[in-house]
């Protein structure tokens, strides 16, 4: 499965006002099941789990949520990519704010999925032009289109 499969133009938001991780989380998992057929209470706390386990702030800005669901099917994995209107603590390992999230969903008994993409998402996400370019984008048309050619040229 490539990144490009994952992502859809309705599964990018621009500019969320969240002002802490735990309202970001929240917010985020109301945007998922707003798009999609899944429970926010349960993407929420996925994610929520997730983050207890340790941050999932990559550094430079970028964070990559992800959890593992149940009621996903086995060859079905969802990404999420939100650009915040103001960078947020997010306990990232270099300890700058973050202003960029991919949020990755997968079904719960995936493993090397789920390592694939996480691995392709840090490769796109290490690279300072793509960052830069999402975060002057001022659009979800626009962050798809970003995001879309970085990933095209990705391969995993």
């Amino acid at each position: 499965m490539q990144l490009t499969e994952i992502i859809t133009p309705a599964r990018v938001l621009a500019n969320l006002e969240g002002g802490s991780k735990k309202r970001v989380l929240e917010l985020t998992a109301e945007f998922i099941a707003d798009e999609s057929q899944l429970e926010s209470e349960d993407v929420y706390q996925g994610l929520i789990d997730r983050e207890r386990l340790g941050s999932t702030g990559i550094g430079y800005g970028v964070a990559i949520p992800h959890c593992r669901l149940p009621s996903l099917s086995e060859s079905e994995a969802k990404g999420y990519l939100i650009q915040l209107n103001q960078g947020i603590d997010f306990d990232s390992i270099d300890g700058q704010p973050v202003e960029l999230l991919f949020v990755l969903l997968v079904p719960e008994s995936t493993n090397q999925l789920h390592l694939n993409l996480l691995a392709g998402l840090a490769e796109c996400f290490a690279k300072d032009q793509f960052r830069h370019d999402l975060q002057m984008a001022t659009s979800a048309d626009e962050l798809y289109q970003v995001a879309l050619s970085a990933f095209t040229t990705e391969p995993l």
